[in-house]
């Protein structure tokens, strides 16, 4: 495919560490931790909304701004691609402090629930700051700015929550949403000043039809199943979702592959970056259900005698704040990794380890130093995981291709976290036992739950595996544009 350049932003890529570069990933960095806030930081004062909007509807208040990401990054990513990545990154910041400022002043669920779809757009912000950096680094250096740029949020997101949960204790919830807007608009205002175009554009227009088809398509489905165990799988509205959801994935599949400029043209995905794809679900799907599992057994104390349990051991957040620390070791030294070794031979030692850490939660899930090791090594996984995935769908993809193969990235974590968090529950759910008159989870299905998990990352293995066989050459080493 031809693409036309426009401008200077290509005339000198950055090929070693310097001032501007260094200005650069600070500024992607926040950006990271705008779209991190928008999705995550509600969490933290979930009860408090519950409350106030008279609702017990938690998955509509949480979930909705990752499943409204899912949907709007198809679309956010041929944008970038078609009109520059610059542009729609600084459109993206926007949209998600505008949905930021409706869910401050929102009287109602009605209201606050479409304010969160808007907010939830900040989920591109990752994608496409991962485009940014490689139309303006040389590819080694990319590699390791990427897992920077994908990682870096995470120092902040540790050392924010803690002052978000005390003003929000004192001034109300509706302070977090105030700040994330100022945020969004400050990190706006820095993209547009500190953050050059690049000059990579892709002719072609969007296919505003096949956005809907496909971002309704995505969110129904996976609507239903974060939202069905609650609402009840064959309740009328979660089916509703499930039926609307297929049906429009399926037409947008008919339909994307008559058209000239589909939004996504599944014609030419090849099998590469299929297999990526899935591989980059699976890895992260386990990784979230492991963290689901980590909360849940942290609750049991070994007292009980049900064969597992760390409550009384030791702190749940310390357990939790391992895996954040992890994230940001994991994603710098992926990309330092894929720029020695190639981003694919990297991808393979990533879900390799994951296998292994993975593993290690059998006895971890009842000694609370091997769980600490485990979560630590977890999270190390999850951002080189995320890192190396966006590396190595960068390298098998064209330079004017590079805003939508990332957004595919985001929504294959997306769906991969959504599906192995159902599956894993419905593991612990048909093996719960009763203990004093209440259900219980028992041994068999926390082990169980981590057997799955595992298997999902030694399938994972098995896939990179086959993806290195199948790769050309130039995919698995870094080579100059």
């Amino acid at each position: 495919m031809q693409h036309a350049r426009t401008g200077t932003a290509d005339a000198g890529l950055h090929t070693s560490w310097n001032p501007r570069l260094i200005g650069l990933v600070a500024v992607l960095a926040l950006v990271g931790f705008v779209a991190d806030s928008a999705v995550s930081a509600p969490l933290l004062v979930l009860p408090e909304m519950l409350e106030h909007f008279d609702t017990d509807q938690a998955g509509w208040l949480n979930a909705s701004a990752t499943l409204a990401g899912v949907a709007w990054a198809p679309l956010l990513g041929k944008a970038a691609d078609i009109h520059g990545r610059r542009r729609i990154l600084v459109l993206t910041l926007l949209l998600s402090g505008a949905g930021a400022v409706l869910c401050a002043v929102a009287p109602s669920i009605w209201l606050f629930v479409p304010g969160r779809m808007l907010q939830g757009s900040a989920l591109a912000a990752v994608f496409l700051s991962v485009a940014i950096v490689r139309s303006l680094c040389a590819p080694r250096i990319g590699l390791i700015v990427v897992g920077i740029v994908t990682s870096g949020s995470a120092v902040l997101n540790i050392a924010s929550r803690f002052l978000v949960e005390r003003l929000a204790t004192e001034y109300g919830f509706h302070l977090l949403f105030v700040l994330a807007a100022g945020v969004a608009a400050a990190m706006a205002l820095a993209v547009r000043a500190l953050v050059p175009e690049s000059s990579i554009r892709t002719p072609g227009t969007i296919d505003f039809g096949g956005a809907v088809l496909l971002g309704g398509g995505l969110a129904g489905v996976l609507s239903y199943i974060s939202l069905g165990a609650g609402l009840g799988w064959l309740s009328v509205g979660p089916l509703a979702l499930l039926v609307g959801g297929v049906a429009a994935l399926g037409w947008w599949y008919v339909v994307s592959t008559r058209k000239p400029d589909p939004l996504i043209d599944v014609r030419n995905v090849g099998r590469p970056l299929a297999l990526t794809l899935f591989i980059v679900a699976l890895g992260a799907g386990a990784f979230q259900s492991m963290l689901q599992l980590i909360s849940l057994i942290s609750d049991v104390s070994p007292d009980e005698d049900l064969g597992y349990g760390l409550a009384g051991t030791g702190s749940v957040a310390l357990l939790l704040g391992g895996a954040g620390i992890g994230i940001m070791v994991g994603g710098p030294a992926a990309g330092w990794l894929a720029a020695r070794i190639g981003p694919i031979p990297a991808l393979a030692g990533v879900v390799l380890l994951g296998t292994v850490v993975t593993v290690g939660m059998f006895p971890g899930a009842s000694r609370f130093g091997i769980a600490f090791v485990c979560s630590l090594a977890l999270g190390v996984t999850a951002g080189a995981l995320l890192t190396s995935g966006f590396n190595t769908a960068g390298t098998l993809a064209s330079a004017e291709r590079q805003g939508v193969v990332s957004g595919l990235v985001v929504v294959a974590v997306s769906i991969g976290s959504v599906v192995l968090d159902f599956v894993g529950a419905a593991v612990l759910k048909f093996t719960a036992v009763v203990v004093d008159g209440e259900p219980s989870n028992s041994a068999t299905g926390v082990h169980g739950y981590v057997a799955f998990a595992s298997g999902a990352f030694a399938i994972a293995t098995v896939l990179v595996m086959l993806l290195r066989r199948t790769t050309r050459p130039r995919a698995d080493s870094p080579s100059p544009e």
